[in-house]
């Protein structure tokens, strides 16, 4: 067998099982989201409705608005974990000092703690600072999960980042600027991607620090979501569910995309 036939055999086993993976759980929201009733041990529904749908885009169930809330918090956060965790990975690959390993073990405490322990304790802080009930104090509590995702996936990719092409620059007269636009960026725009897609997901599922810090004020899709599910309306939940995993997966479509043309932006490096 060919190199180029078991690649191309390679490739469409891994889309079918990406596409099994992705496409497979939709399909029960699917149906519910298209069902008057779907009772076991029926196999089908035994009535169809748009009803569901018409429901969750309209401004009477508060799917749209949810939907921009929820979009911008998750893109907020990722910008600020970006602006925070891009630097604090540089410092964690490429430099040892003492107490490192304490430093690491504090990025990974809020992702070992419970969820609900973490809420608990920030509420109070929140509250005192004035910012539970806002937009900003979601955005800035959604920062205690996604953080850590981003300053580690950023230290590994400094870890394998070489300086001397930087050094290199600089003799050539680069200021440090033009050295991070045009030397540091493309070498770690990959990296970053999947930083930021691992961030942008993590708030956007984000529940009870939602719950918790917003207070109710700030509704998202996991809050709208969960709202349904628990009143019994399986089938307008269907139709927030699928609303809400898409965004989810066309971050993650995008970002597959543009990671499988990385080498671009290391051949910009090599220039």
């Amino acid at each position: 067998m060919t190199d180029g036939l078991w690649s191309r055999r390679m490739r469409l086993l891994g889309g079918l099982v990406l596409v099994t993976w992705l496409v497979l759980p939709l399909i029960p929201l699917g149906v519910w989201s298209v069902a008057r009733g779907w009772f076991f041990p029926d196999l089908l529904p035994t009535a169809w409705t748009l009803e569901p749908w018409r429901y969750a885009l309209s401004d009477v169930g508060g799917v749209p608005g949810s939907l921009g809330v929820t979009v911008g918090i998750a893109a907020g956060a990722t910008l600020l974990a970006l602006i925070v965790g891009v630097p604090a990975g540089r410092a964690l690959g490429m430099h040892d000092f003492r107490g490192k390993r304490l430093v690491e073990i504090a990025i990974l405490a809020p992702v070992i703690v419970p969820g609900i322990a973490v809420a608990m304790g920030l509420h109070a802080v929140f509250l005192r600072a004035g910012l539970t009930g806002s937009v900003w104090g979601v955005m800035l509590v959604h920062l205690v999960p996604v953080l850590p995702y981003v300053v580690l996936v950023m230290a590994g990719v400094f870890a394998n980042h070489d300086p001397r092409l930087e050094d290199q620059a600089r003799s050539l007269g680069a200021g440090p600027v033009a050295v991070w636009w045009h030397v540091t960026l493309p070498a770690i725009l990959p990296g970053m991607a999947v930083a930021a897609l691992f961030a942008f997901l993590v708030s956007w599922s984000q529940y009870i620090l939602t719950l918790l810090i917003g207070g109710g004020r700030v509704v998202t899709l996991p809050l709208l979501l969960f709202n349904f599910a628990t009143s019994g309306r399986n089938d307008i939940a269907g139709a927030i569910a699928v609303i809400y995993v898409l965004p989810g997966v066309v971050v993650l479509a995008v970002t597959a995309r543009y990671l499988t043309g990385r080498g671009v932006a290391l051949r910009g490096v090599a220039r």
